[in-house]
């Protein structure tokens, strides 16, 4: 199965994880994506955050919290190695092209959604077993 690199945001509010609904998928995801060959995962996470969110975040603000594998959303036999980055934000959040709204979620709110991501509800699993949410 090939890989495809990713990098993706953590972040709270009131123990709600935000997620950014893409367009192009039709689906809930953490906020980030692919790193390109030349990038580290902090990096390709900095470049995706000021596309998609208008957010600009400095190397030193991410956290490595956890890495995820899984099935990436709606590709056939291609696995998602997401390198996940808890940030502490108080800044404005504006949807850049791709993205069509951002919302903070519980996770009995998210599996309200018509769908789920792998992804996500793994990102959820380690909030809840490290007691963040």
């Amino acid at each position: 199965m090939k890989q495809l690199p990713t990098a993706g945001l953590i972040t709270l509010k009131d123990k709600k994880l935000l997620l950014a609904f893409s367009k192009n998928k039709q689906a809930w995801y953490l906020p980030g994506g692919k790193i390109d060959a030349s990038e580290t995962s902090k990096e390709a996470l900095i470049r995706e955050l000021q596309e998609e969110l208008n957010l600009h975040l400095k190397a030193e603000e991410l956290n490595f919290f956890t890495h995820i594998s899984a099935p990436a959303y709606g590709e056939d036999r291609l696995q998602m190695e997401q390198d996940c980055f808890l940030v502490q934000l108080d800044k404005t959040i504006q949807p850049g092209a791709e993205i069509e709204a951002v919302k903070y979620f519980s996770l009995e709110e998210y599996k309200r959604e018509n769908i789920q991501v792998a992804g996500v509800l793994i990102a959820f699993a380690e909030l809840e077993k490290q007691e963040l949410i």
